[in-house]
């Protein structure tokens, strides 16, 4: 049935939601048995990638660009380098340095999402190496000491990471306790219940499945509506100065 041109995807100067009824898949330059829902990327302002792929059984994620950050929605998926190999279930993840050869293969039906992110290096720090983690196993730490809204790190802070990526899981009824305004840029991918997100000078309904991204000094808020928590995986660039 025709929408009439209805949705709530909206492309703004300094945010974009990027809702299921408006994804367009397309299948990126060496992957095979899957195609890929780019959420955000450059051409959009976003100094990094978001897309979430859909790979059939034996499905493969094409060559990163810059480093990857891969976390599975869905499905379950083998990573293997020349020297290494994990499988990954749902909620397991895998941070992949800059020009590191491996291979994402899924073993059946399997949603993940990908962020990619050209590496900025730091004087007298190393890169950071392969890491392999699952959310269930990362401590959950209270925001702002507000026990209904949880925070789980799944990179490390150390200075090597130029980006992190976390979890935030909200209690019904749970919000922000202030409009955030920094020079930090995120990529937002909800991924249970929903509620409200302040972007700019808008009000957002959101829910499972839908895509944010702000750009650095967007005002953001966001409070968790319904019976069910809300949670999403969350993207910040960290670790480096405004000026590169």
């Amino acid at each position: 049935m025709h929408k009439l041109g209805h949705t709530r995807s909206a492309n703004r100067r300094d945010h974009l939601l990027h809702a299921p009824d408006t994804f367009v898949r397309t299948v990126l330059p060496g992957m095979q048995g899957g195609a890929a829902i780019v959420h955000i990327s450059p051409a959009a302002g976003a100094a990094f990638t978001q897309y979430t792929a859909e790979l059939e059984t034996g499905g493969t994620l094409g060559p990163a660009h810059g480093q990857r950050f891969v976390y599975v929605l869905s499905g379950g998926a083998d990573l293997s380098t020349d020297s290494s190999f994990q499988s990954l279930s749902a909620g397991g993840y895998a941070y992949i340095p800059a020009g590191l050869a491996h291979a994402v293969t899924a073993q059946q039906s399997t949603r993940l999402a990908v962020i990619e992110k050209i590496y900025q290096p730091l004087d007298g720090v190393s890169c950071p190496p392969l890491l392999t983690g699952r959310e269930s196993d990362v401590l959950s730490m209270p925001l702002m000491d507000d026990p209904d809204l949880q925070v789980r790190a799944l990179l490390p802070g150390q200075p090597g990471f130029d980006f992190a990526v976390n979890t935030m899981t909200y209690q019904p009824g749970a919000a922000l306790s202030m409009v955030e305004v920094h020079v930090m840029e995120h990529g937002l991918l909800m991924l249970e219940g929903g509620g409200i997100y302040r972007l700019g000078d808008g009000w957002y309904p959101v829910t499972a499945g839908d895509f944010i991204w702000m750009a650095p000094f967007c005002p953001q808020w966001f409070g968790a509506l319904g019976k069910q928590p809300a949670k999403y995986l969350i993207y910040k660039d960290w670790n480096r100065h405004p000026l590169g």
